[in-house]
């Protein structure tokens, strides 16, 4: 696979079927790959079935929280190049946890979001 169609990817990690559905439509109609889950443990899993790409990551889930994810993520080796990492998020203020991930976490998204500003967002990293 080329690195250019792994950049084409997208995961949603959101409890709320709402954005998971939104999000999922939205990126499909402007052709990407799109994988919806609804916490962090999915995610992980989604992660060692080989997903690499775009990763939005909601912060306040149950089951496995975004930060407790990104941990397991850096303990597995998936907080590489290989993924990018955007939180999107109704705490408007970062938690402390953020300066835990400063290197790895490229965009502080808060809901509720502008859709266009998210396609922007998203070209931006994949080039498109």
């Amino acid at each position: 696979m080329r690195d250019t169609d792994k950049k084409k990817k997208i995961m949603v990690v959101d409890d709320d079927p709402d954005i998971l559905l939104t999000l999922g439509s939205l990126f499909k109609e402007e052709g990407y790959e799109v994988v919806t889950v609804e916490n962090g443990l999915e995610c992980i899993k989604e992660l060692e079935k080989g997903f690499e790409g775009i990763i939005f990551m909601d912060i306040m889930m149950p089951v496995m929280d975004g930060w407790e994810t990104m941990r397991n993520m850096a303990m597995g080796g998936f907080m590489d190049e290989k993924n990018i990492i955007l939180i999107l998020t109704a705490r408007r203020i970062p938690d402390e946890e953020m300066d835990e991930f400063e290197g790895y976490i490229q965009e502080y998204i808060t809901k509720p979001f502008d859709i266009k500003k998210l396609i922007t967002m998203i070209q931006k990293y994949t080039k498109k």
